[in-house]
């Protein structure tokens, strides 16, 4: 296609028939344009018959080919919305779902009914990534001592970069899981978590999108997907305190399994098992009395 004197309205339709064709997701070309022409959708739709330059288009031209082979819109763009706010992502990090938005909506919901008003109350976010959890949760109930650990500095990296943009004091610590916090000797009295939870063998069956760019020590867990939980178990009674909120994201199918092992764990906790909008098993919450 010729780059030159091209108007928006067929620029987007050259990226729609060239998506489709590829089986990606044609709206993806709207979201790269307005990226690269940073306008709103209402502005790009006012400006169809606008002449792209040269320059713009050629941007998003080999921003499309780019996702074509692979690369998701959030790392070409280099960010996603979570829970009204702007992350910055790149492949070093998980990109945020909107089943970890549930996450954060059920947490908010219970620790008003669980920890008596007016205490300090300290969160631990475990494999933060992006840091879209511990940030959110901080921002939303700015009272929260929130800290944040993850295995991956490069991770840790964004993480505090995102933490600056949207202006959350989070404390941010390297190490395995949660032995930062044991290592600090920190109790926590609220620990998320969205850890890798998919099984192995389910890479064959992925889109490339995900398994060829997002980092796979953020998507894969051993044979069943429960490796990660399983690890928790064994640290959680030395850093929960009582009275506790924990809260996981799993994988659909996964409910049951984490509440059982919560429930060996904490034989005197209240479980329960959240379904997210899609009427799936997401969200494994333990109520510690």
């Amino acid at each position: 296609m010729s780059d030159s004197a091209l108007k928006v309205f067929e620029a987007l339709k050259w990226a729609s028939s060239f998506l489709k064709e590829n089986d990606r997701d044609a709206n993806a070309g709207e979201i790269l344009l307005r990226h690269y022409l940073k306008q709103t959708r209402s502005m790009l739709l006012a400006n169809l018959h606008e002449e792209l330059s040269e320059a713009d288009f050629g941007r998003f031209k080999k921003a499309v080919e780019l996702h074509v082979k692979g690369t998701p819109i959030q790392y070409i763009i280099g960010s996603e919305e979570f829970y009204g706010r702007t992350f910055l992502v790149n492949e070093e990090v998980l990109i945020p779902r909107p089943e970890t938005e549930e996450l954060i909506y059920h947490a908010l919901r219970k620790i008003p009914a669980i920890f008596e008003k007016g205490r300090q109350l300290r969160l631990a976010d475990i494999g933060t990534g992006s840091g879209a959890i511990a940030i959110t949760m901080k921002l939303e109930e700015t009272s929260l001592l929130v800290c944040a650990t993850d295995i991956a500095e490069a991770s840790l990296e964004v993480a505090r970069e995102n933490a600056r943009e949207l202006g959350a004091e989070v404390q941010f610590m390297q190490g395995d899981l949660l032995l930062p916090c044991m290592e600090k000797n920190q109790k926590v009295d609220i620990l998320l978590s969205n850890p890798p939870y998919i099984p192995i063998d389910d890479q064959k069956s992925m889109s490339v999108v995900v398994t060829g760019h997002e980092p796979h020590r953020a998507l894969f867990a051993g044979r069943d997907g429960l490796d990660f939980y399983r690890r928790f178990m064994e640290q959680l009674p030395l850093v929960m305190n009582k009275p506790g909120l924990i809260g996981f994201e799993v994988g659909a199918g996964q409910g049951q399994a984490v509440a059982d092992m919560l429930l060996r764990t904490f034989p005197a906790a209240m479980v329960s098992v959240e379904n997210d909008i899609n009427e799936k098993d997401r969200m494994v919450f333990a109520e510690l009395r």
